[in-house]
């Protein structure tokens, strides 16, 4: 291989970015992997009474307590099947971009593979889905379609507010009586 072709390869790879691809049923869907900070084993996690049924817990992760949403719960209303393969991905969450980010834990299906390609690749399905936000772009290949998952638009205000209040709870001013 030439110089100049080497170099050219170099420029196509660079626009290609890694996604860390997961199922939810038979479907398939994708993260961007720089939005991926650990992929661990499925955890037990102690529930959030009255939350949403799709808002699996919450567990300790290195002295920080993470909520952990179940995907397939959100998006089908059925939980997450338990398999081998059904991991706790820890995700940075950044609802708006002056904000730091947040750590949140998603229970993903079969989250073993992953696939690098061009984010331009993905194309619009031609649908104001607007109920799920966080559904984005489809992009095709031999398996089918693949829709990637915007991490940031996962959590409405509500419940954002549930799970990461604004400031954060004070544990001294709880043990106060009014």
């Amino acid at each position: 291989m030439n110089e100049l072709a080497a170099k050219s390869g170099a420029g196509t790879a660079a626009k290609d970015a890694l996604f860390l691809v997961f199922r939810i049923g038979t479907e398939r869907y994708a993260l961007q992997a720089v939005e991926v900070v650990e992929v661990l084993p499925r955890l037990q996690l102690k529930p959030i009474p009255q939350a949403p049924s799709w808002v699996a817990g919450v567990f300790a992760h290195r002295g920080t307590v993470v909520p952990v949403l179940d995907l397939s719960a959100l998006t089908f209303g059925e939980p997450a099947q338990e398999r081998t393969s059904t991991r706790l991905v820890l995700v940075h969450y950044r609802p708006q971009a002056e904000q730091p980010a947040r750590l949140l834990g998603l229970i993903l299906e079969q989250a073993t593979d992953t696939l690098r390609c061009n984010p331009q690749d993905f194309k619009a399905y031609g649908l104001d889905n607007r109920s799920a936000p966080y559904l984005g772009p489809v992009y095709e290949d031999a398996q089918g379609l693949l829709q990637w998952v915007r991490v940031d638009d996962l959590l409405d205000a509500e419940v954002r507010a549930l799970l990461f209040p604004s400031p954060p709870l004070d544990p001294a001013l709880l043990g106060e009586s009014s």
